[in-house]
């Protein structure tokens, strides 16, 4: 299973608490994400700067992936209000599939990657690798905070940073808190496009 642990404090956090980043674009290749609602629907655009020189391996894997269009289609399985929007999993959480209601639970056939940990803080539109118990099993899902979350510093792998479309990431559809952010009808991304 592929699950970020979440510490039960933070289901009563709520998105108040969150500010939009104040980051700047920086030079690693940026991650166009286009939400859409389970109807269709578009719900905007997000772009996520990838941080290569700090997680080298998992932007190379984010960066295949979606240029292979892996992501394409795959829903934000896991929203928890006032903590982050997860997806990612190419496996079960293609939108409309029969697997859907295992999304969480899968990665890509690729290897599991080891983990980077790096000095960067988990903040309001930090991007980290989800993974397992074992700190070396991120593999295609990421996860992106809706509100600073620094007990995650040095436990998940920073791969990036929301620079636009922090209204769009905030409207992405919650989850029930009492199902750890399970999402019935999940948004999806629609199309991931990555612009070197």
């Amino acid at each position: 299973m592929r699950k970020l642990l979440v510490p039960a404090f933070i289901l009563a956090a709520t998105a108040a608490q969150a500010q939009a980043p104040a980051h700047q674009d920086g030079p690693g290749p940026n991650m166009v994400i286009e939400v859409a609602a389970a109807d269709g629907t578009s719900k905007g655009t997000i772009t996520l700067d990838l941080l290569a020189d700090k997680a080298p391996n998992h932007v190379a894997r984010l960066v295949e992936l979606a240029k292979s269009g892996a992501y394409d289609g795959v829903v934000f399985h896991r929203v928890i209000d006032g903590f982050m929007a997860q997806t990612g999993d190419v496996e079960h959480g293609l939108q409309g599939g029969a697997s859907v209601a295992m999304a969480g639970t899968g990665g890509s056939d690729l290897p599991d990657l080891e983990a980077e940990f790096n000095d960067v803080s988990f903040q309001a539109g930090t991007v980290g690798m989800a993974r397992a118990q074992d700190p070396n099993s991120a593999n295609s899902q990421f996860f992106i905070d809706l509100a600073p979350a620094t007990f995650l510093d040095g436990q998940y792998t920073v791969v990036g940073q929301l620079v636009d479309g922090w209204d769009v990431l905030t409207q992405i559809k919650k989850g029930d808190a009492n199902a750890n952010g399970a999402v019935e009808a999940p948004d999806y991304m629609a199309k991931v496009t990555i612009v070197e």
